[in-house]
């Protein structure tokens, strides 16, 4: 990118200090990676001047619907090349629980899948059907979020 670009990308945003979050317990940790990640995926958006139908708008809009959900906004989120996978650990190694992950696939579609498996549960056409897809096969022992110790 030549630095004539730089100047009409619009500010970073704020990002939220998730270890600092970490310290205070891990929801605020997850609260704080949900903000980042939403933060960013706005930014990304802007920045890349991408509008509706493209993987970032996509990936925003399943973000938003995924934050809606108190079910999964008190998980710990990581993403992967736009796909939404969910953590009850708020740091690396992450632990899935049989938790489903969903991604955009273009065109309005939707996957969810199983944790660490090539089945699919569903192709919803938003991102609110995928959210309740995913909701709907969260495991029903599903243990509280802790923060794992780093290193």
């Amino acid at each position: 990118m030549r630095s004539d670009d730089l100047k009409d990308l619009p500010p970073k945003p704020v990002m939220l200090d998730v270890a600092a979050a970490r310290a205070i317990g891990p929801e605020a940790a997850a609260e704080a990676n949900w903000q980042n990640k939403i933060r960013a995926s706005e930014w990304r958006k802007l920045a890349n001047g991408r509008g509706p139908g493209s993987a970032i708008d996509d990936q925003l809009r399943l973000l938003r619907a995924a934050y809606a959900e108190p079910r999964l906004r008190r998980l710990y989120l990581w993403t992967s090349h736009y796909t939404l996978c969910f953590s009850l650990s708020t740091h690396w190694p992450w632990t899935h629980e049989g938790i489903p992950f969903t991604d955009p696939m273009g065109n309005g579609i939707y996957r969810v899948r199983r944790p660490f498996s090539l089945d699919v549960l569903g192709s919803p056409t938003s991102p609110e059907e995928a959210v309740a897809l995913v909701v709907e096969h969260l495991p029903p022992d599903l243990g509280p979020l802790f923060n794992r110790p780093e290193g």
